[in-house]
């Protein structure tokens, strides 16, 4: 049967409302997490996005040490680079990967828009990157019930 309906079907449309496994209270929060379908990818990903957040986090104080002290403090006097060129090229490339952790993320978890604005905006803003991954993050470990991976059982101690 193929659906052409957005609204949520309750004819077998495969929305998932008609046999019960979205609740009630789910469909009547909006902001309620949507449930994780795979949840070993969703743990990759927000590993893949909290490195790249550090990462580009990191080069971003690096560029904005490299601007205040070529345009502000105007260490050579004719605004040429200090620290190098290079940060910005960096920078930009760096911030290219972590849009794609970003975007990998955001969908394993199923978050909200506003969310994927936040991280977006996290590569662009100094310290930014770096309070929006402790955020999403302790957002994700809740919303992934805190599982980790199960260890491999310790051989008894005789």
């Amino acid at each position: 049967m193929f659906c052409h309906s957005i609204a949520p079907a309750r004819d077998g449309c495969g929305s998932g409302w008609e046999d019960g496994s979205v609740t009630s209270a789910a469909r009547s929060i909006p902001d309620a997490p949507r449930p994780i379908r795979d949840v070993p990818a969703a743990r990759a990903a927000l590993v893949r996005y909290r490195v790249m957040a550090y990462v580009t986090g990191t080069f971003l104080l690096f560029l904005t040490t490299e601007i205040i002290l070529r345009y502000v403090v105007n260490v050579h006097g004719d605004h040429s680079s200090v620290l190098g060129s290079w940060i910005a090229i960096l920078h930009g490339w760096i911030y290219v990967g972590y849009l794609l952790a970003v975007v990998d993320c955001w969908s394993k978890m199923r978050w909200r828009l506003s969310r994927l604005a936040a991280m977006v905006l996290g590569g662009v803003v100094p310290f930014m990157s770096f309070v929006v991954e402790a955020r999403l993050h302790r957002i994700a470990v809740a919303q992934l019930g805190g599982r980790r991976p199960a260890e491999p059982p310790m051989p008894a101690q005789e």
